[in-house]
Order: structure tokens, then C-alpha cells, then sequence
């Protein structure tokens, strides 16, 4: 590939070499000059020129121009407020206008400390007003959603939010209405803003206009921290910022990762924080003393009966993970079990074939495929939502992507190398986990010890997390188990199902590690204490008993896991902002590749699949209640036609004598020959359905 044309740009007497067509915002950083900005932002796609903060004099144009829309030409001359009177006379206006109408209220603004207008205007202002009129006024705030509320008369007209609602979620939910001086920011026919990554509007606003309800008045910018990690509610490890004040998360906000995130974060991960504090959390272990009552242990009772119970089973114990722990936590239940009782049944939360590792590659790269095949019969945005904004990066780049269906247990997502040579027949392969964290916890147990789960019915079920608490298959065993000892976050998960609870953590009250879909190892730092002891404590005691050697320390273990797993990495060195290990040797050939397309049956397979918004999180966070699942059937563009059933239409789901009664929806993401209904509203169907229009 040769090399680019590298062109000659001065500005403010300051010379710089780029390639050519690089935008002059970028250009001018690079010679270390500012251009101020606030419509720009290079994520939401070509720049629109809307506020004209950037206005800048070029060398042979009579008047100003809009920076962010010029590119670098060979020979440009530019001069920005610094050094032209005319581009300081032009910006001074800019600033001037925009605030005729903005509410000079910063002390009283959630936006306040951290607002690139409040910055500006000290920048680049005016100093004082020639206005004496009142300032327009609307009524506030302006509930967009539960979760967001919009302050209209501090709104600059920047179209961040709109660009970002169109152009990449594509929900188009969130428009500007009117023209001219009457122009505002609504929803679409003001119904609330329901999409998966709605919150990302709030941090695109570079004023105080949107802002988090959780947030409002919480917090201000000189009395919080913000801690780096990363979030555990999905498997995509989405790169995050967690904001705490007085030992408690105020709010959670997006951590660029370019080759992860690229800087945006779903609803989900954004605002279900609110479920550390819920009612019903576990700070304390407890013991069953009724059908659906626990009364409060201490910490030496409670590991007394443990260790007995343990005892009793023996090799007899099954391990049910959910794949939320951190990699640490589950290999120290597995030192524990598996050293300690030989007992090395479990029921893991994923099974990864290694050899998908050899096509391992950043999701970044799924932008610039020109070929995707997505061999999964869920939603990719309810399994691994910042993936379905990579698939919709591709699709707007031109490519072409089909929906398949998987031919056997594993899910992924297939495309070719945008960095292969033409001819070269080679794919990248993205597995899409259900769990957060169902590979770090997969190599955690295997890497504890080696050995095969004996044949015999399990007496003692050890459930570790709310997510498996609630998984029927888990349940189903913990109906024929002597006992079961539960460990997680919430009394509710584990009402009727444990004798036992130890009390679990979340991801932002933790140290350790997560492995996401790309095999990418992070880490995760503990934002606030949590209100009980971390679980590799009372394992570690519990070990001791065993004679096992585990340390309490998170770094001590991972130490331990990487020597047998991670290429011998110290923990200190897994760095916030994580690299993608290399691909694991020489690739299969792509026709190899697990889960590949196999021709549609005949009838229509129900697939029951579980909500992004879903979960112990989202239950405990009241504002994400809207978000929850509609009452539908998903069905793809054939099955419709060929049953002459249209996009919303009310139809009936039977299968076996059952029927449920549900909307349409035409899913482009879906192979003909399956249909999908979120699991609330599946009822009793079954395997096989059939879908016919209501009368």
C-alpha cells in the first residue's frame, strides 16, 4: 500500500506536514494550536459547521470559514483567534450569540466545571453583555426519558445528540423540530427516548442541556473522583469511568477505548450502578429459617457450617458459575474445591473452543469488514449491545452483512481481514459470550488443577452469583441437592433456593481482572468499598482449613492464574487501557470455523432470548424499568410475507396447545426460519411455533 501525500499547512505561523485530506481541527493539534469547538466531535461522522466556534481566516478567502469542514491542502495558510483580529472579531460573536439566550446559572449547573462552553467563554468570551433583554425561558427540566432530562433554554443547537441518534445508533428517536430561532430538541412525537445506548447524548451535550436524572444535583466536579475500570455487566468490556463521592457511585461514565468502545456505553452499563445500594442487599451472611426468610450468621458460624458441608459432599459438590465473578475470585473457589475436595464438577457459564483464538482480532476491525456474517439467532445488541454499533459502522461503510443461523453451540460473529492481501482467504471470528466474564472464569477453573467430575448426584450445590441463582438449569439441580450454598449480592436471588448465603460484590467494588469476547485480559479497580468482606477473603480462610495454599490478595492470584494462563503477565502490568493479545498461532482454514450457516428447516424455531435490560442490576434499577422488553414476536422480512403478516400487526404464538398473543416485528437481523421472543413473554412455548395474524 503506498504511502499517503503528505501536504504543507502553516498555522499561526506554525508549520506542519500531514497527509492530505486530514481535517484542520486535527491538523492544527498537531502544530499544538487550538481550534475551539462544540458541534464537532469525529465520531458522529463528517462535520456539520452548525455553531461556528471554529471560524478560522484562510489565506485567499475573502471570509472566515468554518475550520472543522476544511481539510489540509498543500500550501494552506491559516490563522485562527490567536493571531487574526478578523477570526477573534468572529469567535467573540459566536460566543456572544450563543449565550443571548443561555442561563448564566454555572454555580447551580450539573454541567458546571466540566462544561466546554463555560471553558470557552473564559477563553475566548467576550467578558460582558450588550444585551439588556430578558433571557428566553422554557419549562424545566423536560423528561426526554426516566433517565435523561433536557434543560431547553441552556441547549446551543450543536446537533451532537440528533447526529448521534441518527447517524450512529440509528434509533432517530431524538430530532430537532421547527427552524430557525424556534428550533428545538425533542423526541419523536414526544414519546420517551427508549433506545439501548440513549445515555451517550448526555456526554455528547457540550453544554448543560441533557443531563442524567441519577446525576442531577448529586455531585459537584470538585468533590468527586473518578476511578478507571471497566465495566462487568456484558461481555463486550466496554472501557469505563466510575465517578464516586463519599464511598458511594454517583455515576458511570464512558472510558474511550478505541479498538473496544470507541468511547460509547448502552444504557445498561451507564445507569444500573443504583443496584449497590438496593433494599434487599446481602451485607451480612445468612442461614434459611423459613420457606422464604433467612436470619443473619456470623462470619465463624458461618464458615464452620460451610466447611462441614463441604466435608459431608466431598467429591460430591457441583459448582454453578455465572461468569460476573473476576478471574481471580473464580480460580480461588476452584484452588479451593478442586485441591481441596477433588471435587471438579461445574456448571460453567461458557465453553470458548480454543481454537477461535487464532482469528482473534479488535472489534474496531469489524468497521472496516466488507463481508460480516453473523451466525447467531439472538440480537446481537441484547447479547453484546457495543457490537451492534460496530455492525452498524460496517453497514454504513458499505458492507455487506448476513444474518445465519449456527449450526451448533457456538455464536459468533464471521468477517473477512480488512488487513488480509486481495485473494487472501482468511477471516476474523468474534465468539459472543452470554456472560460478562465466561472466558476469564472458564481458564480460572481449568487453570486450578487438573482432573475429571466424578459420576455421582451432587450433594452439596455451591451457586456463585445472582445471574446463576436464576438460571433454571441451576435451579433445576439445586432441587435435587442435600444443600446449597449460595454466594451473591441479593436476598431475592436466592429466597427459596439456598440454606446458605455468603455475601457476594460487584464489579465496582472489586480489584481483578475480566477477560472479554475478543480474549482481551482488563482490569478492573475497585471504585467504592463494598459492605461486606471481598470473597477471596473468607475462600482463602476457608482454604487454610483445607490445607490449601490461597492468598487473600487479588494481585497474589492472578499473579498465580497468568503463570499457568496469561503468558506469566504480573498483575501490576495489566494496564487500563488493555492491548489485544496476538492471534494464538497459525490459523485453521476459515471453513473450519465453528458454528457456520446450515440451510433453514421446516416450521418456525422459537428462540427465547435474554434482554440486555434483564438481570439482578436492572431489577434493582427502577429507571430502567421502560427499557424493559415490548411485548413482541420477531420475525424475519420471508416468514412475515409468506404469512401476509405486517410490522406491528397483533398475532398469535401456538405451539403444543399454548398460544400467546404478541405484537410484530420484522427483524432485518433475523434468518428466516426462527422467530424471537424475549424470555418475559415467551410464557410455556415451546421449541416449535407457529405465528398467525389476530383476526
Amino acid at each position: 500500500m503506498s504511502a499517503p501525500e503528505l501536504v504543507t499547512v502553516t498555522i499561526d505561523e506554525r508549520t506542519v506536514q500531514v497527509p492530505k485530506g486530514t481535517g484542520l481541527v486535527e491538523t492544527a493539534q498537531l502544530a499544538g494550536v487550538e481550534i475551539p469547538v462544540f458541534c464537532y466531535e469525529p465520531r458522529l461522522g463528517a462535520p456539520v459547521g452548525a455553531c461556528r466556534m471554529c471560524l478560522v481566516e484562510v489565506e485567499g478567502m475573502p471570509k472566515l470559514q468554518a475550520g472543522c469542514t476544511m481539510t489540509a491542502q498543500d500550501g494552506m495558510v491559516v490563522k485562527t483567534a490567536r493571531s487574526s483580529e478578523k477570526a477573534a472579531v468572529g469567535q467573540n460573536a459566536t460566543l456572544e450569540f450563543i449565550l443571548v439566550n443561555h442561563p448564566l446559572d454555572c454555580p447551580v449547573c450539573d454541567k458546571g466545571g466540566e462544561c466546554p462552553l463555560q471553558d470557552l467563554t473564559f477563553r475566548y468570551g467576550p467578558g460582558s453583555t450588550r444585551m439588556t433583554f430578558e433571557k428566553q425561558t422554557f419549562e424545566k427540566p423536560i423528561p426526554i426519558s426516566p433517565l435523561i432530562a433536557l434543560d431547553r433554554e441552556r441547549c446551543i443547537l450543536c446537533y451532537r445528540c440528533t447526529r448521534f441518534s441518527s447517524d450512529v445508533a440509528e434509533d432517530n428517536q431524538l430530532v430537532a423540530t421547527n427552524r430557525g430561532a424556534l428550533s428545538m430538541i425533542a423526541t419523536f412525537e414526544d414519546e420517551p427516548y427508549r433506545a439501548p445506548f440513549s445515555g451517550n447524548v448526555i456526554e455528547l451535550c457540550p453544554v448543560g442541556a441533557l443531563t442524567s436524572t441519577q446525576y442531577r444535583f448529586e455531585s459537584r466536579p470538585w468533590e468527586i473522583q473518578n476511578v478507571p475500570t471497566v465495566c462487568g455487566l456484558c461481555p463486550a468490556g466496554c472501557n469505563v469511568s466510575a465517578t464516586t463521592r463519599e464511598g458511594q457511585v454517583k455515576r458511570v461514565m464512558s472510558r474511550n477505548h478505541p479498538e473496544v468502545d470507541g468511547g460509547w456505553l448502552c444504557d445498561k452499563g451507564r445507569f444500573a450502578y443504583s443496584h449497590l445500594d438496593a433494599a434487599d442487599r446481602i451485607t451480612a451472611p445468612l442461614r434459611k429459617a423459613g420457606p422464604r426468610r433467612f436470619e443473619r450468621l456470623t462470619w465463624d458460624d458461618t464458615l464452620d457450617a460451610v466447611e462441614r458441608a463441604l466435608r459431608q459432599a466431598g467429591e460430591a459438590t457441583v459448582t454453578a458459575l455465572s461468569g460476573g465473578e473476576s478471574v481471580e475470585q473464580a480460580y480461588g473457589l476452584a484452588k479451593l474445591l478442586r485441591v481441596g475436595l477433588g471435587a471438579h464438577a461445574a456448571v460453567l457459564p461458557e465453553d470458548v473452543p480454543d481454537r477461535l483464538d487464532h482469528f482473534r482480532a479488535p472489534l474496531s476491525a469489524i468497521r472496516t469488514a466488507k463481508t460480516i456474517a453473523v451466525v447467531c439467532d439472538e440480537p446481537v445488541v441484547e447479547r453484546a449491545p457495543i457490537v451492534d454499533l460496530w455492525l452498524k459502522a460496517a453497514r454504513r461503510a458499505g458492507a455487506a452483512i448476513a444474518y445465519e443461523r449456527p449450526s451448533g453451540p457456538v455464536d459468533a460473529l464471521i468477517t473477512d481481514d480488512p488487513g488480509c492481501a486481495d485473494g487472501c482467504e482468511a477471516a476474523n471470528v468474534y465468539y459472543l459470550p452470554r456472560t460478562a466474564n465466561g472466558r476469564g472464569v472458564a481458564d480460572a477453573w481449568s487453570a486450578a488443577a487438573d482432573g475429571e467430575p466424578s459420576d455421582v448426584k451432587p450433594r452439596l450445590l455451591i451457586i456463585s452469583g445472582d445471574e446463576a441463582a436464576g438460571d433454571e438449569s441451576v435451579r433445576a439441580l439445586a432441587a435435587d441437592a442435600d444443600t446449597v450454598i449460595g454466594i451473591g449480592m441479593f436476598e431475592g436471588s436466592f429466597r427459596g433456593l439456598a440454606d446458605i448465603v455468603l455475601p457476594g460484590t460487584g464489579y465496582l467494588e472489586r480489584e481483578g481482572t475480566t477477560v472479554n469476547l475478543e480474549g482481551r485480559l482488563q482490569r478492573q479497580r475497585r471504585a467504592v468499598p463494598p459492605p461486606c468482606p471481598d470473597e477471596l477473603a473468607w475462600i482463602a480462610k476457608l482454604a487454610e482449613r483445607f490445607d490449601v495454599e490461597l492468598s487473600p490478595y487479588t494481585a497474589n492470584v492472578f499473579d498465580e492464574v497468568a503463570a499457568r494462563v496469561y503468558g506469566g503477565i504480573f498483575f501490576g502490568d495489566v494496564a487500563d487501557v488493555a492491548e489485544l493479545p496476538p492471534r494464538a498461532g497459525d490459523a485453521p482454514a476459515p471453513g473450519k470455523v465453528p458454528g457456520t450457516a446450515v440451510p433453514g428447516t421446516a416450521g418456525l424455531r422459537l428462540v427465547a432470548y435474554r434482554p440486555l435490560f434483564s438481570g439482578a442490576a436492572v431489577e434493582r434499577t427502577p429507571e430502567l424499568d421502560f427499557q424493559r422488553p415490548l411485548p413482541e414476536v420477531q420475525l424475519s422480512r420471508a416468514d412475515a410475507q409468506a404469512r401476509k403478516i405486517r410490522n406491528g400487526q397483533a398475532v398469535t404464538v401456538s405451539s403444543n396447545g399454548t398460544s400467546v398473543e404478541l405484537r410484530a416485528r420484522i427483524a432485518p437481523d433475523l434468518a428466516a426460519g426462527v422467530v424471537r421472543v424475549a424470555r418475559d413473554h415467551a410464557a410455556d412455548l415451546h421449541a416449535t411455533v407457529e405465528v398467525t395474524p389476530n383476526a
